[in-house]
């Protein structure tokens, strides 16, 4: 029998899922700062103080009763935009993470994910950025990684039309969150799940065009290649992790942008920004992105690129290019299995919360669809309608 008790742990959990301090919770629950923070640290409240807080914060009640059964073990999250949004934000889009991998845990009993296909990568790097033939020797050891995971994967030189699928098809799973922080790009995780390493990627949505989405998850897919994930980033200094991400754009470039091909793609008309417009398209890369590219690889002076950039920044295409609109993901795995559950009539939305609850997952529909990034209503549970009038047997008449 399940022991059901306040446990404070799961209120600081709330908390934080929800971007709160203490002191704004209490603000909202008016229950005073100590007495929150008492609880959270284990002292007991009283069930109307149990049911102010998970009105206020969202959350059904009996979420703050229950023990949490997926044991699963989360590494280091890499965050895009580390020096710049608060610590906060990080700490909110991480545990949306980590529930995502408590969901992913469950729904894994039933149905087969993709197995982790990496390729085995020793990236051995340079700490010295002052030392350019160091430097260069590792800028040429990134190409070459990115070229041996499209050689991996089985992909030639030319544009990934999709890489959402990509990634999904070689076990790394994709979410997107709308997040209130524009700060946070994309944030990428390493968990231990059943004996094994799971790697997530979260994407920001809502306002950034594809271009931006493609590059933040091909920035992810370096840091999961070539950086550690045994260590805590807040124990490194500011310019080590602006090394890491310079090496994970880097990546990026190479591995979205060929080398060899985008060469070849760029050769007719590499100082014209019409023409990469036209490749925008094609490459589903930004113009700067690919205009850097074309810098990174020589094929424009530092002159030609400085005023190509000038130009784009005279056009106002810095911030929203031509033909910018807004990307959302595709459906992914997790649509994709809870599909294949409800089809097969093995789940349905209601047995589907309540599996999750059985774990500790206890959340309102909306919040699981927007974690999982789920089609709208997939979870919504219908109401049997009882009635008290029946039909009569035929031979009542």
């Amino acid at each position: 029998m399940e022991n059901n008790r306040f446990r404070g742990e799961r209120l600081k959990n709330a908390r934080l899922l929800r971007g709160l301090t203490l002191t704004e919770l209490a603000d909202q629950t008016n229950i005073s700062k100590q007495s929150l923070s008492q609880y959270e640290n284990g002292s007991i409240p009283d069930i109307q103080r149990v049911v102010v807080i998970a009105r206020v914060l969202d959350f059904p009640t009996e979420y703050f009763l229950q023990e949490d059964k997926c044991k699963t073990i989360t590494d280091v999250t890499y965050f895009r935009s580390l020096t710049s949004s608060t610590k906060m934000s990080r700490t909110t889009q991480s545990l949306k993470l980590e529930y995502v991998a408590k969901m992913f845990q469950i729904l894994a009993q039933y149905v087969d994910f993709p197995v982790l296909n990496l390729p085995k990568v020793e990236f051995v790097g340079s700490d010295n950025e002052f030392d350019d033939v160091a430097q260069e020797a590792m800028q040429e050891e990134i190409e070459s990684i990115a070229l041996a995971v499209r050689e991996y994967w089985e992909l030639d030189l030319s544009p990934i039309s999709n890489l959402q699928l990509t990634l999904e098809e070689n076990g790394i799973v994709i979410t997107g969150f709308d997040t209130v922080d524009r700060k946070i790009d994309a944030f990428s995780q390493r968990t231990l799940i059943d004996g094994g390493n799971v790697f997530f990627i979260a994407v920001a949505q809502g306002e950034k065009p594809k271009g931006r989405i493609f590059f933040d998850m091909a920035h992810e897919l370096g840091h999961i290649l070539l950086h550690p994930w045994s260590e805590s980033l807040d124990l490194i200094s500011k310019e080590e992790f602006k090394s890491r991400e310079n090496q994970a754009n880097r990546f990026a470039s190479a591995f979205l942008l060929p080398k060899e091909s985008f060469l070849q793609e760029i050769q007719a008309y590499p100082t014209d920004l019409n023409y990469y417009l036209h490749l925008k398209k094609r490459w589903h890369c930004s113009m700067q992105a690919m205009i850097y590219r074309a810098h990174q690889l020589k094929a424009i002076t530092d002159n030609q690129y400085q005023y190509m950039m000038r130009q784009v920044s005279k056009k106002g295409w810095r911030t929203n290019e031509p033909g910018d609109t807004p990307y959302y993901l595709n459906e992914n795995i997790f649509q994709g299995a809870i599909d294949v559950l409800f089809e097969a009539d093995y789940l349905n939305p209601n047995s589907l919360l309540q599996l999750f609850k059985k774990y500790g997952v206890t959340m309102y529909p909306e919040d699981i669809e927007e974690l999982l990034h789920l089609r709208k209503d997939t979870l919504k549970v219908e109401p049997i309608q009882s009635r008290i009038v029946q039909l009569k047997s035929h031979d009542q008449y």
